[in-house]
């Protein structure tokens, strides 16, 4: 029988734990039903990850793919879970252990991000020339991670009108939302949207909340407009649809999810799609395919 467990960082915030839970909770009607799922926390919340595990073998779980609800990869996915893993691997050797990707770089995370541009009344088409985008990520000392960030924010500018998308940090490393905001002032911006990737609310949303009327003060002559976090937009049910699939699998494949020849040549440019650009994309495939497999099974 197979088990997913999926594995939510935790927050110090309850409502941001359980917000994880009903949302999965509203998704489970959706997904296969012969499949055993569970949900469990890394730190500030219960279950933890040895509890879920431990849940999923109760229930008859002969393979567990962990799926971690976390939106880049960081210590917590590629330290805590993998350790977690290999105790578990030690303590039930009959059963299976897969690992899923994070949320992270995937083709509906830009649509998620314009659509909370829009739901902020600010047009991802119809940017004026002094208006900029920060997007706004959690930041750690994990170089991985904090690139991923850099590139949605480049994903995000190639997907919208913008002239500025410039990705800043919560914490831990640089450039800081404040030093991303003074850049911008000095690129002459007049009005600066912040789009929070983030995945539930918590103890820094409220924070950023706080830190707008200190810019607002700062900079009197500026707009401000706080979009909302990433949060659990009904496209996220897409990509962890995918994730789980990629594990259950054992197909943790390389970054065709934000391969535009993939989505946009089967859905706009069908006819101009030239053997060429099938070629590459396939050789591309074929490049990465059997490392990654080993990266799913080890």
């Amino acid at each position: 029988m197979k088990a997913v467990l999926f594995v939510g960082h935790g927050s110090r915030d309850p409502e941001g734990n359980k917000q994880i839970l009903t949302f999965i909770e509203g998704f489970l009607p959706q997904l296969n039903p012969l499949v055993i799922y569970e949900t469990c926390f890394l730190e500030f919340a219960r279950p933890g990850i040895e509890k879920g595990i431990e849940n999923c073998v109760e229930k008859g779980a002969t393979s567990i793919a962990l799926i971690p609800l976390m939106l880049l990869p960081a210590g917590h996915s590629k330290i805590h879970i993998p350790a977690a893993i290999d105790a578990a691997k030690e303590k039930y050797p009959a059963v299976e252990f897969t690992y899923g990707k994070p949320i992270g770089i995937h083709y509906e995370t830009s649509v998620i991000l314009r659509d909370r541009l829009q739901d902020a009344g600010v047009d991802p088409d119809k940017a004026e020339e002094n208006d900029a985008v920060i997007l706004l990520g959690r930041g750690g000392s994990d170089a991985d991670a904090n690139s991923d960030l850099c590139k949605i924010a480049r994903i995000l500018w190639e997907k919208t009108a913008f002239e500025t998308v410039e990705p800043a940090f919560y914490g831990v490393t640089k450039p800081s939302l404040p030093q991303a905001v003074e850049k911008a002032a000095k690129l002459g911006v007049k009005k600066i949207t912040i789009l929070p990737y983030f995945l539930f609310t918590g103890v820094l949303i409220k924070r950023i909340e706080e830190d707008m009327k200190t810019f607002a003060m700062q900079y009197p002559d500026m707009e401000f407009v706080l979009a909302d976090y990433f949060g659990f937009h009904p496209k996220l049910k897409t990509i962890i649809a995918d994730r789980i699939d990629e594990a259950l699998g054992g197909n943790v494949v390389m970054n065709c999810d934000t391969c535009q020849y993939r989505f946009e040549a089967g859905e706009h440019h069908h006819h101009h799609h030239d053997h060429d650009h099938d070629h590459d994309h396939h050789h591309h495939d074929h490049d990465h395919h059997h490392d990654h497999e080993e990266e799913a099974v080890r």
